[in-house]
């Protein structure tokens, strides 16, 4: 690589609420500075950032923090994430849901140094969206060892170097959007992998974001796959989903039509029977004293 050993990172911040509980430890490697920051926030504590220079942040804690992310105007926040790739420009705020500590690594990136890197692994990726990755063995590994290094170095530059490198791969290389099916689809895996998001959080809409994080695919191309692959867009199936899940829920009943509304991500009883109404000609209460008579 011939990118310039002295880049530096450049990156305007306005922070409220945080407080840092360590001085910062700081690395160099080739066309790249890797830092660690360790951060007491109080509640609603956070900030605006935005640099110049794309970067990867990886917190380091057990779970993630209670952080909700944000990525430009009127997106939705986000939050449980483990790690995230942020370009060059893009603006990014973050609110702190409750009062915590948390550590992270941040790996500041030449543009230039990350295309050559990517290039020399043969992939090729979108560098101007944003990745956000849920809880992640892999990264967390990953920015702990790099981490370590990073404050205590021991074993000279090329351990980080190929940290960095491993880092860039499963943030990039796994997210390429490539279909694994010849139809155009779907693999089985990433079927199932957002089946089972949106059934573990069932009770709030899941965006498509965090559904292409899921298929380890970029939102654009992910959205191509899944109609490819089931004939309806993202939300569209997961509404049939939800109401799927309901009519298997009436089968109990010691649930109510309320309960079993807000547990499926409805916004109340009245949303549930006129979804369920437009699909079955008949309200719920019916529909499920016919199907289960003797309940």
């Amino acid at each position: 690589m011939t990118a310039s050993a002295d880049f530096r990172p450049r990156m305007e911040a306005q922070t409220r609420g945080l407080r840092t509980l360590a001085p910062l430890a700081y690395r160099r490697v080739q066309g790249a500075v890797a830092d660690v920051w360790s951060v007491q926030g109080d509640k609603g504590g956070g900030g605006f950032y935005t640099a110049p220079d794309p970067r990867i942040v990886i917190f380091l804690d057990d779970t993630p923090p209670p952080l909700a992310l944000r990525s430009g105007v009127g997106k939705s926040e986000r939050s449980g994430v483990q790690a995230f790739y942020i370009p060059a420009d893009a603006p990014l705020w973050s609110r702190l849901q409750h009062q915590t500590h948390m550590t992270h690594l941040d790996f500041h990136l030449d543009q230039s140094s990350l295309h050559r890197r990517l290039a020399s692994g043969g992939v090729r990726a979108d560098l101007t969206q944003i990745r956000m990755f849920p809880e992640s063995r892999e990264l967390l590994s990953l920015g702990r060892l790099a981490a370590d290094e990073v404050r205590n170095p021991r074993r000279g530059q090329m351990l980080l170097d190929g940290l960095l490198t491993a880092a860039l791969g499963e943030i990039f290389a796994v997210n390429e959007p490539q279909p694994a099916q010849a139809s155009g689809g779907l693999a089985p895996w990433q079927m199932a992998a957002v089946e089972r998001l949106v059934r573990d959080n069932m009770s709030r809409h899941v965006g498509v974001a965090e559904l292409s994080d899921a298929a380890r695919l970029s939102e654009s191309w992910f959205s191509h796959c899944f109609r490819q692959q089931t004939g309806h867009t993202p939300q569209r199936w997961q509404a049939q989903l939800r109401l799927d899940v309901a009519e298997e829920m009436m089968a109990d009943q010691r649930l109510s039509l309320a309960e079993i509304a807000h547990a499926t991500g409805f916004s109340d009883q009245a949303h549930l029977s006129r979804t369920f109404r437009m699909h079955h000609g008949q309200p719920p209460s019916i529909w499920r004293r016919n199907r289960f008579p003797h309940g």
